[in-house]
């Protein structure tokens, strides 16, 4: 599917969402600058702000084009989206990520709030004190997610034994540890992930999806509307909701 077929189809099918189609090689900096946006707006009207970015290799280049823009980065928290239960310093952490990318130069001044602070983590452990820190903190103003081509979104897997969980809004956990499905995707660490109820709680949600691959998914989405909502793809938890608004980017 072609991004502008995949466009029409995402307006037809969300018209709640709000929809970007930058061209592909302004993409990173317009999001940067959309996110800076949204989170000086936050500090304006609340003195502070709370922006929650989730890990992988998608962000990287908008972590590193966020951090060189001007912001009143000493009130700014940053927080995760999920997290794979390793030692801060293990080359898969998402919290190593965002500190080398995104905490850098001025961004440094920001505070931020990781999930997991010991050498050895125990997984049960590392949830209940991530769910005790997001618990603490303010409302997300923005809300940074990604998408597998598989559909996942946070660590919210398809066919995971623990997504049923996950994804119950009735749910008061901020922050559950969430077994793989199988075969496991990689890296194939246990994961700590928002839940759906805790994500819904932002007043931003902001979704870029980029790649043939994650476009079909895309598509796939759009067509869960077909199917029992239990067995939709988590990705569509977030787009067939219109009580957060979310801004789904799509480079063209």
């Amino acid at each position: 599917m072609h991004t502008a077929e995949m466009v029409a189809l995402a307006r037809s099918r969300w018209p709640h969402v709000e929809i970007h189609c930058p061209p592909v090689d302004e993409a990173v900096a317009r999001l940067a600058d959309d996110i800076a946006m949204r989170l000086r707006e936050a500090i304006e009207a609340r003195g502070q702000a709370v922006l929650c970015v989730s890990g992988g290799k998608s962000p990287v280049a908008l972590f590193e084009a966020l951090r060189a823009l001007p912001l009143a980065w000493p009130q700014l928290t940053v927080t995760l989206v999920d997290e794979r239960c390793v030692p801060p310093e293990h080359p898969d952490s998402n919290a190593r990520l965002v500190r080398a990318h995104l905490l850098q130069g001025a961004a440094a001044q920001a505070r931020f709030v990781p999930w997991i602070d010991t050498p050895n983590p125990v997984l049960a452990d590392a949830a209940a004190q991530a769910n005790a820190r997001m618990a603490a903190l303010p409302v997300p103003d923005v809300l940074v997610l990604g998408m597998g081509a598989d559909g996942h979104t946070a660590s919210l897997f398809p066919h995971s034994p623990d997504l049923a969980a996950a994804l119950d809004l009735a749910t008061p956990a901020c922050v559950l540890a969430v077994r793989l499905p199988e075969p496991p995707p990689q890296p194939s660490h246990p994961r700590l992930t928002m839940t759906l109820a805790h994500i819904l709680r932002a007043r931003r949600l902001v979704l870029p999806v980029q790649g043939d691959d994650k476009l079909r998914t895309l598509a796939q989405a759009a067509a869960d509307t077909a199917r029992p909502h239990a067995d939709a793809l988590p990705i569509s938890h977030i787009l067939d909701q219109a009580t957060t608004p979310v801004s789904l980017w799509l480079p063209q």
